[in-house]
């Protein structure tokens, strides 16, 4: 399958490493070029193409450009009916991405973090399960949305990994402060972390962590206390605001 990325930002190079190996060939646009050239020199089936190439020679096409740059380019390429196109920008619909792409076919919004360029990540997504399934399902996990609202909601509360990695961060200053260095410390509580919280739902890990003067339980109460959960909730709903 020929695929073309249009944007090669940190997200499109971590899905371009994700499937660098499945037998595709690849076009990578001009756009982040350090990057671009770093993919082509990387990969043999790998090159970088003009946005106009790109679009010319592709069957799907993945779009990772920032919501104004696509509103401004996108209607001048050469689009095909046959093509489908698969969206990375969160801020624009799918209804909207079809309008700019027509003739080509919108046919998913997905969401990727930077762990699918090694396989075993969450892949939130709205539109056509089976074409994202095709490329990415065998080594990553689909959550299939309904509509752009639960997309949206969604969107919102993913941003918890960046408070949950600042926090296992800061205990590893803490740690390395009270005689465990980094090198030790941040990959145990990186693993416990990861490996708990895979294994087992919310409620279950919770309880179990729920010993009577307990450290975990100990430290949830005095965070409970200081008002996280109600910081945590209106962090979200602000990220629910128009911006």
């Amino acid at each position: 399958m020929k695929i073309g990325f249009l944007g090669t930002g940190t997200i499109a190079s971590a899905v371009v490493h994700g499937i660098a190996h499945d037998g595709h060939q690849i076009y990578v646009s001009e756009r982040s070029a350090d990057k671009a050239r770093d993919l082509a020199a990387r990969y043999d089936n790998v090159m970088v193409a003009s946005n106009e190439k790109l679009v010319d020679e592709s069957d799907v096409i993945f779009l990772g450009l920032m919501p104004d740059v696509a509103a401004a380019i996108l209607p001048s390429l050469p689009f095909k009916p046959q093509q489908t196109i698969i969206s990375f920008i969160a801020a624009l619909s799918l209804d909207r991405i079809a309008d700019l792409v027509a003739p080509a076919k919108a046919r998913a919004l997905m969401l990727p973090f930077p762990n699918i360029a090694y396989g075993g990540s969450v892949i939130p997504m709205i539109g056509d399960e089976a074409v994202v399934a095709s490329l990415f399902g065998a080594s990553n996990t689909l959550t299939v949305l309904n509509d752009q609202r639960e997309m949206d909601a969604l969107l919102c509360a993913q941003a918890v990994l960046s408070p949950a990695a600042k926090l296992v961060q800061d205990a590893a200053i803490w740690l390395e402060e009270n005689g465990v260095d980094q090198d030790r410390g941040e990959p145990f509580l990186r693993m416990l972390v990861a490996s708990n919280l895979s294994q087992t739902p919310t409620p279950e890990l919770l309880a179990a962590l729920n010993t009577p003067g307990g450290y975990n339980q100990r430290l949830r109460q005095h965070m409970d206390q200081e008002g996280v959960p109600e910081i945590l909730a209106a962090g979200l709903d602000a990220l629910k605001s128009p911006r």
